[in-house]
């Protein structure tokens, strides 16, 4: 057997704050959307690069409070990105970490926490 690639579903409850965070402020895109019918619940697709994340309004999907480790490469450029573009509620710091990594945690509007990271995952 043989795993690939994992795609975490996060859950949100709020379209518009939902984009705003993910989209206006980490800078992924919208892939797709879906909903069953016009006034049921949001589930769609976000991605930056290869990174690739489910975000669901449906209460049986997932729990609110999630964590994720996201690898990334030129962590201080992202930061400062991040905070060049003034988002009210978050001024992201990167922590150097007692195991070699350098993080930058970030809690979206929902209780989840993405950790983007500059350390590699072993092979």
């Amino acid at each position: 057997m043989s795993c690939g690639k994992t795609t975490p579903i996060l859950r949100i409850f709020d379209e518009a704050k939902a984009k705003e965070f993910y989209v206006d402020f980490l800078g992924f895109k919208v892939d797709w959307e879906h909903r069953f019918e016009e006034d049921l619940p949001l589930y769609m697709q976000v991605s930056k690069d290869d990174c690739i994340i489910h975000l669901s309004e449906h209460h049986g999907d997932c729990c609110p409070g999630g964590a994720m480790r996201i690898e990334t490469t030129e962590i201080d450029a992202y930061q400062k990105e991040l905070i060049a573009k003034q988002y009210k509620y978050y001024r992201p710091g990167i922590e150097k970490m007692p195991w070699g990594t350098r993080d930058m945690s970030i809690t979206d509007p929902f209780g989840n926490r993405l950790t983007f990271t500059d350390g590699v995952s072993s092979s």
